[in-house]
């Protein structure tokens, strides 16, 4: 457990060992707390030598930290209430928690999920109630990855928050909703953090060039580059801004985006198959499809590959969209998932995946309808009101004596004996009126069966007039 004398670096990086203020409040310029011959040979991290030192200074965050945003109204009414800091690695979350205990005067300490137990928290909790006697003032506990605690270890907070022993900011990468109770939750004011954004990590870049007196090797081209291959993450940027000056000498040719990927690893894609990343990617790739928009689909399909998301899964969800966005628009479509997942499943990776994108460019382009889908539903809700009907007598099954005398299948006409192969009988209830559920737009050959469907209403109300 990390405790109130570690001031942890803005992007991660080796805590500050310098001792608390007397009065416990955290030190604003422990934001720069490396040793100063560390900060002359340059062996410090570069995050930590650029960790801002205000709130004012964090980048890429203007609608929390802005002259509007929801943290300097917070502040400039005096109350900083518990917090819930959601974001990807790298945008600040640990920063912005330090720094607002700088602000408003209360300790800081921290504990991580990942390397706290039960005991931790109990340590941490009482350290806070007896400082508050002693010193009157309260303390701030900043707990990274607060989702890695179970619901129990949640629960344990409530009381400590509710009676302003601590003020509690949690940082998570994972949506709160899913991760954490919601009795915690609403005890706390969740604030979403942005992942940087290509200003912002520009803004990085010559913060860098300036510290370290030394401008990146890189063309225009390859700048960009460097900046795209941080996704976001502003501690990646400036471990990759390090391993950049390392590698190269003062005079080096500039590096353009090829011989920059040869000497630079690419940051993962952030993708976690169980999480909520993957389902916001899975409704990119519907919804574009529903769109029509095949270029979108493609690019969502990648992305999921790239994460490492099974293709086998995105198949499934092909053929359900064929069925449920398409059906009888294009009747084609549901046959050619199908086959999709077929091609797959005997060719594999990475063959297999051309026909699974044939599939996502074909359910783009074609004609959508939902009218199967929604005549489904409306059907079982249907079915439940109307509970155990039995169907016309002329329809039902007669396979005994005894039923036959009773009337099952009496006056039953054979449709293929009638003229255009359509009785036009009531297939209903006795006794029910007649709905309507399949109602096909006019849109590719849904078009077509609606044409059929009402020659087929004006037999039926031939016959009963």
């Amino acid at each position: 457990m990390m405790m109130s004398d570690e001031v942890p670096d803005l992007f991660g990086g080796p805590p500050s060992q310098k001792p608390p203020r007397p009065d416990g409040a955290a030190r604003p310029e422990e934001a720069r707390a490396a040793p100063a011959s560390a900060h002359r040979s340059g062996t410090w991290p570069l995050a930590d030598r650029l960790r801002p030192q205000s709130l004012e200074e964090v980048q890429g965050q203007a609608h929390l930290l802005g002259p509007d945003g929801t943290l300097t109204r917070m502040l400039a009414s005096g109350h900083l209430s518990s917090l819930i800091l959601w974001g990807g690695p790298g945008c600040g979350k640990t920063t912005i928690a330090q720094l607002l205990a700088a602000r408003v005067g209360l300790f800081y300490a921290k504990i991580s999920a990942v390397f706290s137990g039960v005991a931790d928290l109990k340590k941490a909790f009482e350290e806070a109630r007896r400082r508050a006697e002693a010193t009157g003032r309260g303390t701030l506990l900043f707990v990274d990855e607060i989702h890695r605690f179970n619901r129990a270890q949640q629960d344990g907070f409530l009381p400590y928050v509710e009676r302003g022993t601590v003020v509690l900011v949690g940082a998570t990468t994972e949506n709160p909703s899913f991760a954490l109770n919601s009795a915690l939750l609403s005890r706390c004011q969740v604030l979403v953090l942005h992942r940087l954004d290509d200003a912002a990590l520009e803004q990085l870049l010559v913060r860098a060039e300036t510290v370290t007196g030394r401008s990146l090797p890189l063309t225009d081209e390859g700048r960009a580059s460097l900046r795209a291959m941080a996704d976001g993450d502003g501690r990646y940027l400036l471990n990759m801004v390090e391993q950049l000056l390392s590698l190269t000498k003062e005079g080096t040719r500039p590096l353009g985006p090829e011989e920059l990927a040869r000497s630079l690893s690419r940051r993962p894609v952030l993708y976690d198959r169980d999480r909520d990343e993957h389902y916001n990617l899975i409704s990119a790739l519907h919804k574009s499809l529903r769109g029509s928009d095949p270029d979108a689909g493609l690019y969502w399909f990648a992305r999921m590959l790239e994460g490492g998301e099974d293709p086998r899964y995105i198949a499934r969800r092909l053929v359900r969209f064929a069925s449920e966005d398409i059906g009888e628009a294009d009747p084609t479509s549901l046959p050619l998932a199908q086959a999709g997942a077929m091609a797959y499943e005997r060719l594999g990776s990475p063959e297999g995946e051309v026909a699974l994108a044939q599939v996502v460019v074909h359910l783009a382009v074609a004609s959508k309808s939902n009218a199967v889908y929604r005549a489904y539903n409306e059907a079982r809700a249907l079915a439940k009101q109307t509970g155990s009907l039995m169907p016309p007598a002329h329809i039902r099954n007669a396979p005994t004596a005894l039923m036959k005398e009773l009337g099952y299948k009496k006056g039953y006409e054979y449709d293929h004996d009638c003229e255009d192969g359509v009785s036009g009988q009531n297939y209903f209830p006795d006794g029910m009126e007649r709905v309507t559920l399949y109602r096909p737009v006019d849109r590719g050959f849904e078009e077509r069966i609606r044409k059929r469907l009402d020659m087929l209403a004006q037999k039926r109300a031939s016959r009963q007039s």
